[in-house]
């Protein structure tokens, strides 16, 4: 330590000693320890800032995508208020409602089939606009454009505005002619930026294509019945704040309570968006999370080594009457100066993400343009992670080296200080530990998911540390083997200070996680490549008119004779009450809030749907006529509460209906075959304009040209049909899993690396055993080969032991998420285990080889003049 006046030999460092004398002892003395430099802590700072700037990031991006949302919540939503009607437009006393409120957009919105030279058809997300469109924001044409003026008829045809990915797919350029329906259209131009694509619906199965009100109903589209939603955007007073926006939304739905509206306003424009956004936020905070809780290791290693070599500064300290509190505070405050430094770089890089990632999450989520800028709450939630673990991890080492008599310390050359701490520093951990759990788990999305993210990494915690200890007792207890290197390795494995536990824990939990998401991964990707599409039917036939019915069957089994058809009646309603409960009221699990989030596909059915089983109830007879009766999914009404007998309304075509709970039936939506929450008796519908809805399921082995020959003869007979080739579909979704979980791969790999840096550190920690037992062991004979033989099969040994469990782990974990979660068949992936096994044997040996290759090339004789 520094002569307490080495800077008294000048006024300012006069000024200086002044200053240093006037702050408390701990503080001083902490301040001296660090003036020797920070050798030994840069693996301490990696491991914290690398946690506290993922939390950091992922915080700020969040609320910027979140903040672009709401303010741009008019844009994104086409107005200060919406109103949506699903099969109907709006009858002209709500139409007059509405107009009487401000300026008023009708946009109508559907799924199509395109159709340019003959054989090149495409499925589209058609948007119908009218003049007033749009009432904020700018839709943006590559090249300029006003779009009224490019909607416009010409040539016989109307115009027609599309994405990029409608030219690319028809194989058209602008100018190029096209027909969707019984309408011809030219293409004028092509999107490059529509603000209110996420209000419009958001991610779509095809292109989206824009053309005008006039140009839609030239088209055919519009049957009785027909799946189409009309929107009616409204633009309120510039005076008109958001508590009175909501109030008149809320005012709309009471005046026309049996219009079946959904009455959406600015301040909430995109709430599935958020919702994703608020659950992927959570994922990758808990990864991030677990990330810092894995540098805590390197924390507490850090800490242990810095100790170590700091035995004989104490030792005086407490000599010299200094208590072992003051020695507990001092080398704390010390530690929390140095993970304040750390933070500190954490939070920057945190904070500056939303300017350079911003983007790339918007690539991977269908969001609005981020907001860069300084977000206070996330960067204190990740400053308080970091201070939270560094104090956590910190304190158990503090606490034993503060309770060691100076003798001890003197002695203890070969193990560091062992027992267990005060009850003062183990209560105060805990209370630590407490801390961090209550914030990890109150600040989540979904808490219960938090709480088995957060209860799985602490359990993994503690098996990891029984592994290691496990891994010790038993290469402690096995056999003398008669070879040298093998003896050496085993002995290595146990002796006093071996990495083998550190090793365990800082590479076990960042390759249970790797393999966790991987074998997710891998099993949802092969659900939606290979075993959905071997259950799934090959097409879904939407909008094909009740009239035209029996002929459209006709064609499919002409063009397809080997194939299955399957026809229902489809209609669109939105559930308004359940068991005598307004929705508004009622709080629905976040599993099963999407039943009651806007509408439902509904049918009526005399006879049971094949694919399901009556677990509670009766079906009604085929001639029955009295009430309306409908049948309930049985999962979703366990979790909405709801048994035989009770009462639901539904809002079909503007028309409530009121139906009792029949039966509950089984439902395997992973089939993908037509399957509706709910089955209405047929008499609830008699009269009702709707809609078919079809499958065809061509046989296995059946090629893409017979598709394809099917879907152009269905297009070419029945132009106002909407085909949906399944295998495309699950394409689109496959492409947004796949780049979801390369982010989550990423936050995991990061994961991995603060492991890797963990095990660094580790080996760094132990070098001055590694050098004392190298120096013996080749003073004895022993050569530098069978050294290096030794130390690789000590890291080859344990590695493999942390990769196998690991691979166990992270399986179970897998196994439980793919089965209990997403309720889907689970397959073990050979391939993952290879990988996790081959990446943990080449981290360990290699960084055990690179930390000791130093130590073996170094004569011995300085070593034991030094003893």
């Amino acid at each position: 330590m520094s002569a307490p006046g080495a800077t008294a030999a000048s006024p300012a460092g006069a000024r200086a000693a002044r200053v240093t004398l006037r702050l408390p002892l701990a503080l001083r003395l902490a301040v001296r320890e660090l003036r020797g430099g920070l050798r030994g802590f840069y693996i301490f700072i990696l491991c914290i800032a690398l946690g506290v700037a993922t939390i950091a990031a992922v915080g700020s991006v969040s609320r910027s995508l979140v903040t672009g949302i709401s303010e741009q919540g008019q844009a994104i939503l086409g107005g200060d208020l919406s109103f949506s009607l699903i099969h109907r437009q709006a009858d002209p006393q709500e139409r007059a409602y509405l107009q009487g409120l401000g300026r008023v957009s009708e946009i109508a919105s559907l799924r199509a089939m395109a159709r340019a030279g003959g054989d090149r058809q495409t499925l589209v997300e058609l948007k119908a606009v009218d003049g007033a469109y749009p009432l904020y924001g700018a839709i943006e044409i590559e090249g300029g454009g006003e779009i009224h003026t490019l909607l416009a008829a010409r040539g016989g045809a109307h115009g027609l505005v599309a994405e990029p990915g409608l030219a690319e797919r028809l194989g058209i350029g602008v100018g190029g002619r096209l027909e969707i329906g019984t309408a011809t259209f030219v293409l004028t131009g092509l999107i490059a930026r529509e603000p209110d694509r996420l209000g419009s619906g958001g991610v779509g199965w095809g292109p989206r294509v824009i053309v005008s009100t006039r140009a839609l109903a030239d088209t055919g589209l519009l049957q009785p019945g027909s799946l189409v939603r009309w929107t009616y955007r409204v633009a309120l007073p510039a005076s008109t704040g958001p508590a009175e926006i909501a109030a008149i939304g809320q005012a709309a739905e009471r005046a026309f309570p049996d219009a079946g509206w959904r009455a959406r306003d600015r301040a909430d424009a995109a709430p599935g968006i958020r919702e994703q956004i608020d659950r992927f936020t959570m994922f990758l905070t808990l990864v991030g999370l677990t990330a810092l809780m894995v540098g805590g290791v390197g924390v507490a290693n850090a800490v242990t080594a810095y100790l170590d070599g700091r035995r004989a500064t104490i030792a005086t300290l407490k000599s010299l009457g200094a208590p072992g509190s003051l020695v507990f505070r001092t080398y704390l405050t010390a530690i929390m100066i140095l993970a304040s430094a750390a933070m500190a770089i954490g939070l920057a890089l945190g904070a500056l993400t939303p300017w350079l990632a911003g983007s790339a999450l918007a690539s991977i989520l269908p969001v609005a343009d981020a907001v860069p800028g300084l977000y206070p709450k996330e960067l204190l939630q990740a400053l308080a992670y970091g201070t939270l673990t560094a104090l956590a991890f910190a304190l158990w080492p503090l606490g034993r080296a503060r309770e060691v008599p100076a003798t001890a310390l003197y002695r203890e050359h070969v193990a560091g200080p062992s027992g267990w701490p005060r009850p003062v520093y183990v209560w105060t951990l805990a209370g630590v530990v407490a801390a961090l759990l209550v914030l990890a788990i109150g600040l989540a999305f979904d808490r219960k998911l938090a709480a088995i993210f957060v209860g799985g990494a602490a359990g993994a915690f503690v098996v990891l540390r029984l592994v290691g200890a496990g891994i010790m007792a038993l290469a402690r207890r096995l056999p003398r083997s008669r070879g040298l290197t093998l003896r050496l390795a085993i002995a290595s494995i146990h002796r006093p200070g071996a990495v083998t536990p550190n090793v365990v824990l800082s590479l076990g939990l960042g390759l249970t996680l790797l393999v966790t998401v991987a074998l997710i991964d891998g099993n949802l990707t092969r659900q939606l490549t290979m075993s959905l599409p071997d259950r799934a039917p090959s097409f879904f036939f939407l909008d094909i008119p009740r009239a035209d019915a029996e002929r459209f069957a006709a064609t499919v089994r002409a063009e397809t004779p080997d194939g299955v058809l399957e026809e229902v009646p489809m209609l669109r309603g939105r559930i308004t009450a359940l068991a005598g409960i307004p929705v508004s009221e009622f709080t629905a699990p976040p599993e099963a809030e999407w039943v009651l989030r806007g509408d439902r596909g509904i049918t009526y059915a005399a006879e049971p749907p094949a694919d399901s089983t009556i677990v509670a109830g009766e079906w009604w007879p085929a001639d029955y006529d009295g009430p309306p009766l409908v049948s309930f999914a049985e999962e979703l009404a366990g979790e909405l509460g709801l048994k035989v007998g009770d009462d639901l309304e539904v809002n079909v075509l503007g028309r409530t209906i009121r139906a009792r709970i029949a039966n509950l039936r089984t439902v395997d939506w992973s089939s993908l075959s037509i399957n509706f929450v709910m089955v209405f008796s047929p008499n609830t519908f008699v009269g009702a304009p709707h809609m078919v809805l079809a499958t065809v399921t061509l046989p296995d082995g059946a090629d893409i040209g017979r598709e394809l020959a099917l879907m152009r003869t269905i297009t070419r007979e029945f132009p106002t049909v909407t085909s949906v080739r399944v295998k495309e579909a699950l394409d689109s979704v496959n492409d947004l899993v796949r780049r979801l979980a390369w982010a989550i791969r990423a936050a995991s790999g990061l994961t991995l690396l603060t492991g890797v840096l963990v095990l660094a550190g580790a080996l760094a920690a132990s070098h001055r055993h590694r050098i004392h037992d190298a120096v013996v062991l080749k003073t004895l004979g022993a050569t530098r080969r069978q050294l290096v033989a030794a130390y690789v099969a000590e890291f080859a040994i344990i590695g493999a032991v942390t990769a196998l469990f690991a691979l166990a782990a992270g399986t179970i974990a897998a196994m439980l998420v793919v089965t209990l979660v997403m309720e889907l068949d689970f397959s073990f992936l050979p391939l993952v285990a290879g990988a996790a096994v081959a990446s943990a044997l080449a981290i360990t040996i290699g960084l055990g080889l690179a930390g000791t290759w130093r130590v073996l090339g170094r004569p011995p004789s300085p070593y034991l003049r030094a003893q």
